[in-house]
């Protein structure tokens, strides 16, 4: 496993690392994360990503009590939360002071935890000014209940104004950005982000490089295998969405790639994501072990990604979004 500062702060976090979303509490309980976590710090992961909302905190219970139990040194690892939707009174969502303290507090009480490494703002909120949500994140890390704070799924424009209000207030601006990236979702990661990353050394913890399962494979007739994400009812939807002819075609199209390479499909999805110089870590997720041991295997596939490589997996998916300057 590689390393890699989470942008420009000190910290190290492992280039692949795991989120709790989907799985813990809706797919897996307490001894079966045990083993999955296990399973993830014996391939160096390191990083380890949680929400307020998932699976209505319950997501947060199971992850503590797994990592208490297995009796971890709490140094050893990093992790990561995220607020916004805390529940369902006026004051249990969004990003004013008020939540943002409440909401952190009542986090690590569920983590059974003293602080979390990183604190992430879930959404943007457009009712709250940015400069309450940036003040709220400094006194949450003043108080040694976050060491770092970022977004997630903002906008280039939001994190810049964030920044700009840390700035003349000389408060701790967002060290980080977690944002959805892979091969079918690329324009933010790019294009949108580029001026972040040399003005203020945003790093990024990226989430879904596999586009929920479509890059590993599996849906390429268009079928549904029953033990997937997709056959949860929650997910439908996003199944409709994702499950498409133009998608399917594309990914069909990556096959022989990965092939050629002698390595899964998802393995060299995974790859691709992680070989982005502005990518601290690529969050993965698993509800098996079997999954793990193969998605940590993609460590290996990055030093294949030559330019010719390259080259063919973006004829293959054509999904390169264009940016400013070459718009002529």
């Amino acid at each position: 496993m590689q390393y890699k500062n989470l942008g420009r702060s000190g910290l190290k976090v492992s280039q692949l690392s795991y989120g709790a979303w989907v799985s813990f509490g809706n797919q897996l309980d307490v001894k079966e994360a045990k083993s999955i976590l296990q399973c993830c710090r014996d391939h160096g992961v390191n990083f380890f990503d949680n929400a307020e909302v998932y699976a209505n905190g319950r997501a947060e219970e199971i992850m503590g009590q797994a990592i208490r139990e297995l009796g971890w040194k709490r140094s050893d690892i990093v992790v990561a939360t995220k607020i916004f939707w805390g529940g369902n009174g006026p004051n249990d969502k969004g990003l004013s002071r008020k939540h943002v303290i409440e909401g952190t507090k009542a986090s690590l009480k569920r983590l059974d935890m003293e602080y979390v490494d990183v604190l992430l703002c879930h959404r943007p909120d457009i009712q709250t000014p940015i400069e309450e949500t940036v003040r709220a994140m400094n006194y949450v890390i003043d108080n040694g209940w976050a060491f770092y704070w970022g977004t997630s799924e903002w906008s280039a424009q939001q994190i810049t104004e964030a920044w700009g209000v840390a700035e003349r207030l000389d408060l701790i601006g967002p060290v980080v950005e977690q944002p959805e990236y892979n091969l079918f979702s690329r324009h933010k990661v790019e294009v949108e982000y580029l001026p972040l990353y040399s003005n203020h050394g945003m790093g990024l913890t990226t989430w879904s490089p596999l586009a929920s399962g479509v890059l590993t494979g599996k849906y390429s007739k268009g079928e549904i295998p029953p033990d997937s994400r997709f056959a949860l009812e929650n997910y439908k939807n996003l199944a409709s969405r994702s499950l498409v002819d133009d998608v399917l075609r594309k990914v069909n199209g990556l096959k022989p790639i990965a092939s050629e390479l002698g390595v899964p499909l998802s393995q060299l999805a995974i790859a691709w994501c992680a070989s982005n110089p502005n990518v601290s870590s690529v969050l993965t997720g698993a509800t098996k072990e079997s999954q793990i041991q193969e998605n940590m295997k993609a460590i290996d596939v990055i030093p294949l990604l030559t330019p010719d490589v390259l080259e063919k997996i973006e004829a293959a998916v054509q999904s390169k979004p264009k940016r400013i300057d070459s718009y002529r």
